[in-house]
């Protein structure tokens, strides 16, 4: 039974660190973060804002993986029941502010995205791949639809509380 309980931490912890290396790899591939800070004129601040981006994705794990100790509301409302309209107060805002910057991280990444995607054909160029790209392209589009269709058939997403 031991063996079984290291296998699956071992199992788990490869997953999730393969699973931010691929996240961390996306975001180095299209330069989101050099573009961000030669945009804003702060480049002495790149180290900075590499050390934030690790420090949500982190933030993001934990809370995710261990959702009972990121529940901020319930903690506020047993201790503080008399100013529980300031904490609901303070909670859109905080949710509003919070939809606005991951708005406009996925906004520029998806046009990050869009311009590494014109690069695609003159890597393929490149390469000389020339016979086949369509396939290939179709065939992760079918494994993205297969996978998707497979999570929602099994009702994976129910299984987190």
């Amino acid at each position: 039974m031991l063996i079984r309980q290291l296998l699956l931490i071992a199992a788990g912890a490869s997953y999730g660190l393969l699973s931010a290396a691929g996240v961390f790899t996306v975001l180095v591939a299209v330069g989101l973060i050099p573009r961000f800070a030669g945009k804003t004129h702060t480049a002495r601040y790149v180290l900075l804002y590499e050390e934030m981006v690790i420090f949500g994705t982190l933030a993001g794990c934990f809370a995710t993986v261990f959702p009972e100790y990121s529940q901020w509301g319930s903690f506020l409302q047993e201790r503080f029941p008399e100013k529980m309209r300031l904490w609901m107060a303070t909670g859109v805002a905080a949710q509003a502010v919070f939809g606005f910057f991951s708005g406009m991280f996925i906004g520029c990444l998806a046009l990050a995205i869009a311009e590494m995607l014109d690069s695609i054909p003159i890597f393929a160029r490149r390469i000389s791949f020339r016979h086949g790209l369509g396939w290939a392209i179709l065939g992760m589009a079918a494994g993205k639809l297969c996978g998707s269709l497979l999570y929602f058939a099994t009702e994976f997403y129910r299984t987190v509380q």
